[in-house]
């Protein structure tokens, strides 16, 4: 089963108001486990970056200048994110920037339909709250002090492992995540040791001593004692 989780940055909050996408970042869920394929685009907005939205996520009007306008890297998103499950905390905002870029180009709108919104499943799980991408990381016990300012593609990598907590299913990816956002937070994401066998066999644990009093205590079960069958004849110790 694949699914994406998607975040977006924007230079606002009404795309009816003139407001535009800015950052997409895009994550790829295999059975609920990241494959490591990403996609992540700076777009040019074709206007200024309002100074109170530039201290949310840090993206200046002069640093999209030269990046690619939303037709020119539209297809490459649409084609990453194929018609799969999209994972987004917030939906209706990401999409309704979404929807609004699309619809300039004359292109089909993605379907609320298709969307897993992750405040919405946090809400129902935690309705006392607060269900924000922090409190959410806090609450289960993710490492996200790398982020300073918001960012697509991290609170996409953020997001998919709050995704998988709030469905109950960390134990499905045997604990990866965690690992990952440890190795995110030292620097050393993709470069995990690799470990190899031990050099020397750990000495057996069960003692003689250990066995014989196992024994005994099987004998007093009586004649039937389903364990007996799982002993070999004591003369052939």
């Amino acid at each position: 089963m694949r699914e994406i989780v998607l975040d977006t940055e924007t230079t606002g909050l009404d795309p009816r108001r003139g407001d535009r996408l800015i950052e997409i970042g895009c994550i790829e869920l295999v059975n609920r486990i990241p494959t490591g394929r990403e996609y992540h685009q700076f777009i040019n907005p074709e206007r200024n970056v309002p100074a109170e939205a530039e201290a949310v996520h840090g993206l200046s009007t002069a640093f999209l200048l030269d990046k690619p306008l939303f037709t020119e890297v539209a297809d490459a998103f649409l084609e990453f994110i194929a018609g799969d499950t999209l994972v987004i905390h917030n939906a209706v905002f990401d999409v309704g920037f979404l929807n609004a870029e699309l619809e300039r180009l004359a292109g089909p709108a993605l379907s609320m339909s298709r969307v897993v919104d992750t405040l919405q499943l946090a809400r129902r799980k935690h309705p006392a709250g607060p269900n924000s991408l922090d409190a959410l990381c806090k609450r289960y016990g993710i490492d996200n002090s790398k982020r300073i300012k918001h960012g697509a593609l991290m609170d996409s990598l953020l997001l998919a492992e709050v995704y998988v907590e709030l469905l109950g299913e960390r134990q499905g990816n045997l604990g990866l995540s965690t690992e990952r956002s440890r190795l995110r937070a030292r620097g050393d994401a993709g470069r995990a040791a690799v470990r190899g066998p031990r050099p020397v066999p750990l000495p057996p644990r069960i003692t003689d001593e250990i066995m014989a009093a196992h024994r005994a205590f099987i004998e007093t079960l009586g004649p039937k004692a389903l364990w007996k069958r799982f002993f070999a004849p004591a003369d052939s110790l």
